[in-house]
């Protein structure tokens, strides 16, 4: 690699700890985090929360969620940062070596799908605005967004510096025209359609983030110290994803129905709409080369390759994906990531921040986290089916941390038994 190369595409430390000398400043490490909740998925979801509970019941679930994932990103980044570790290596400590291959090698896949979906969803809020072609737009974002991440975690910090400035302003604008239309007190009266339970909600928001937030440590290892981290990931969650969302909620409940931020600058014609492309392309654009700087650096770990060739295939993938409809899937996948990948990060936590703060990576493969995995997933299964008025991942999370704190206790006091005969 020449010397201009290497200033533009970085060493991305696929395998290996971040050094300390190669961490990023506070600024690039909130950039890189601002950029991707603030984005048009998260209003639609505000939006759609709104709409079913009503105005103030609806905040308060995006309230509740974002503040459930501040907590659970917010350690993960701790723990990243303190190793330098991005997430197949922090998962191996807990899981094992080989353990670590299911783990990271399961969240790296899912991340693709996440991508496919925004990528899809780019293609169909432009079809739905102007009635462009699904397939080319989708193609063409597809590309684009394979372009910026191939740069790597500095094209994360360039596009987070550019969209979520320019997502608050015009989704501030766009705010601003929903309510002197509708009035504030006709919006904070607004009553929804009850299709939600205040649980559901509050899944909704945890998992429209959940997957990537507990990939945490492939951004919060660029982290200079464990302060910074939190503060990188307080830009994220509360501010930039409950912006988002609250944006959407407010627009909604002056328009009294579901409305989605980008189609309702859109339709204002003229300049505008071009305006509402701009703010589509490098809105979604962001949140979709985080997706996929995920996933690449998840699979190049396991696999032992470059993070821009992995990038290059899994996005190759994601686009055959995209164009396959899966945006018409978007509630149930946040469903599934609701109720399968919160235990994995609670388990994580516990581990590693209380029952054992000093490991690495030693062993090969350790068993308590799988069934614990289990139990927290069965749990979140049993909540989404009989007790649908309670958060599905927060249950998830809660009941798999504990069950593998319990498991370890047992395990440690089965040792002790054996080593006093």
């Amino acid at each position: 690699m020449s010397i201009n190369e290497k200033a533009i595409l970085e060493e991305e430390y696929e395998r290996s700890a971040v050094p300390i000398q190669a961490r990023k400043s506070l600024l690039s490490v909130s950039l890189v985090w601002i950029g991707f909740p603030m984005i048009i998925t998260a209003s639609v979801t505000g939006a759609a929360i709104v709409t079913s509970l009503g105005f103030w019941q609806g905040m308060l679930a995006i309230l509740l969620g974002n503040l459930i994932l501040f907590g659970y990103v917010g350690l993960l980044g701790i723990l990243a940062t303190k190793k330098g570790y991005n997430f197949s290596l922090q998962s191996a400590i807990t899981f094992g070596r080989k353990g670590s291959m299911i783990v990271s090698g399961l969240l790296s896949t899912l991340v693709i799908g996440w991508f496919a979906v925004q990528t899809g969803l780019t293609g169909s809020s432009m079809n739905q605005a102007f009635g462009s072609n699904f397939f080319l737009i989708t193609l063409i974002a597809g590309v684009l967004y394979i372009g910026v991440t191939l740069v790597g975690v500095k094209a994360l910090t360039y596009i987070g510096a550019i969209s979520a400035p320019f997502f608050f302003i015009f989704g501030l604008w766009a705010v601003g025209d929903a309510v002197s239309a509708g009035g504030w007190s006709s919006i904070t009266s607004f009553a929804g359609n009850n299709t939600l339970s205040l649980g559901i909600a509050v899944t909704m928001v945890v998992s429209l983030f959940i997957d990537s937030g507990t990939l945490t440590g492939d951004f919060n290892r660029w982290s200079k110290n464990t302060k910074e981290s939190i503060i990188a990931t307080g830009t994220a969650f509360p501010f930039a994803n409950m912006t988002a969302m609250v944006f959407g909620g407010l627009i909604a409940a002056a328009a009294s129905q579901n409305a989605d931020l980008f189609q309702y600058i859109a339709a204002k014609g003229g300049a505008i709409s071009l305006i509402a492309v701009l703010l589509l392309f490098l809105n979604l654009g962001s949140v979709c080369s985080h997706c996929l700087y995920n996933g690449a650096v998840g699979w190049s770990s396991l696999l032992g390759k470059k993070m821009r060739t992995t990038a290059f295939v899994l996005g190759v993938i994601g686009i055959i994906i995209a164009l396959s409809g899966a945006w018409n899937h978007f509630i149930t996948w946040l469903n599934l990531l609701g109720i399968i990948v919160p235990p994995i990060g609670a388990i994580i936590i516990i581990d590693q921040m209380f029952i054992r703060k000093n490991a690495d990576i030693s062993e090969s493969f350790r068993s308590q986290p799988f069934v614990a995995w289990f139990i927290g997933s069965l749990a979140g299964l049993v909540t989404e089916f009989y007790a649908p008025f309670l958060s599905t991942a927060f249950a998830a999370m809660i009941v798999g941390g504990a069950a593998y704190a319990l498991l370890s206790r047992k395990t440690a006091s089965a040792g002790e038994i054996r080593n006093a005969g």
